[in-house]
């Protein structure tokens, strides 16, 4: 696995820091963030469309970062997609 560090919270000095990182083998986002509070893990469970199964794996999270971190998580997304390309 070869992470590439993205970007941080810019708040990170309060104690938080949800962070993002490319894995560039896998062409895949890597993102820490803080747990959701049980009703928007619920939410997220009930959520019903097309070919997406109600409830959560449990090889799988929902996790929450602030809005604030959009230009990194663009960032991310960018560099994820040249790494595809390679």
């Amino acid at each position: 696995m070869a992470l590439r560090f993205i970007g941080i919270d810019p708040n990170t000095g309060t104690g938080e820091s949800p962070t993002v990182w490319v894995d560039e083998s896998r062409n895949e986002l890597v993102i820490q963030g803080w747990k959701p509070d049980r009703e928007i893990e619920v939410q997220c469970a009930a959520f019903e469309v097309r070919g997406h199964a109600v409830g959560i794996p449990d090889h799988e999270a929902v996790v929450r970062v602030p809005a604030r971190m959009v230009p990194i998580l663009r960032k991310a997304c960018d560099a994820a997609e040249r790494a595809e390309l390679r």
